[in-house]
């Protein structure tokens, strides 16, 4: 527009439309004299971070308020707000924070990198952001990325996700399995039979645990106990032989005997009178007292069932 008020039709309005001025561009590019006329107006100067006469200065650059970086047609502003320094690079995801030990490596680094770094001298236009952050510090968690990166990253992702859809589809659809997927269905295979073989051990417990109960309520019912009292192993084992011994006799009931005075009375009564009570061996209450224990779990499953 500025170039068009000497005329659409003169010869230097032609001329610019045929070659493009090398100070802007059409991508938004400006070139370093556009930008410094443009700082004057708001009383700022620029002035060259590496030249000889600022580096005799020898200012530390966290004294500064903001330097402007340029490589190629691309520039991007590192400037104090409040009292931490940021970042303001438009290829990044956002703004990155840089601690004031960090700034000057920074620097050095941009440019190691071919860089050209401008220091911003006068007195900055005041903004909300740098008001706010004068009362309050920012902790930043994760660095931002680059656009491209980041882009590039979730391109990846997407790509990675269909390729497993793909193959979880053709699994599917053909039943084929690699070895990994062989291997994985063996050791599943393997751990449901020791789930199996724990559930047998469980039932077998419970089972016995059951008789136990169920013996321990008959023998509570039937043989007198003494409270107060700890019984010996050996009063523990006459007791037993004497509840074998009922248990058997109410199966198979002895024969009347002819005289009265050796009818039996007691339980101790009828290990004294009964010889095959005496002579009754460990091996015979073992399978008596076996017996008991598989009619009381039968009893209670059979209880259960019902219930």
């Amino acid at each position: 527009m500025r170039m068009a008020e000497g005329g659409v039709t003169s010869e230097d309005y032609r001329t610019f439309l045929q070659q493009p001025s090398g100070n802007m561009d059409d991508s938004g590019f400006f070139s370093i004299q556009v930008i410094s006329n443009a700082l004057k107006v708001w009383g700022l100067e620029l002035i060259l971070f590496n030249s000889p006469e600022y580096q005799r200065l020898r200012i530390d650059p966290i004294n500064e308020r903001s330097f402007i970086c340029n490589y190629k047609e691309h520039w991007f502003t590192v400037r104090k707000l409040g009292k931490q320094w940021f970042n303001l690079n438009s290829l990044l995801t956002g703004p990155e924070l840089i601690s004031d030990t960090y700034l000057a490596l920074f620097l050095a680094q941009l440019q190691q990198e071919g860089y050209s770094i401008f220091v911003v001298k006068g007195d900055l236009p005041d903004c909300e952001a740098d008001q706010l952050l004068q009362m309050i510090r920012v902790q930043q968690m994760h660095r931002p990325k680059l656009i491209g990166e980041e882009l590039a990253q979730l391109k990846e992702q997407r790509v990675q996700k269909t390729d497993l859809e793909r193959v979880l589809e053709a699994n599917d659809g053909s039943g084929m399995l690699d070895e990994d997927e062989e291997d994985l269905q063996r050791a599943l295979a393997l751990s449901r039979q020791e789930i199996d073989m724990e559930d047998e051990e469980a039932d077998l417990r419970r089972a016995i645990q059951l008789s136990m109960q169920g013996s321990s309520r008959n023998v509570s019912q039937d043989i007198p106990q003494t409270s107060g009292t700890h019984l010996t192993s050996e009063e523990l084992r006459k007791r037993r032989e004497a509840y074998f011994e009922k248990q058997q006799q109410q199966q198979h009931p002895p024969a009347p005997l002819s005289h009265p005075r050796e009818r039996p009375t007691t339980s101790s009564g009828a290990l004294g009178s009964d010889p095959a009570g005496d002579a009754m061996s460990e091996e015979d209450m073992l399978q008596a007292a076996v017996t008991m224990s598989l009619e009381v779990v039968r009893n209670n499953f059979k209880t259960e069932g019902k219930k």
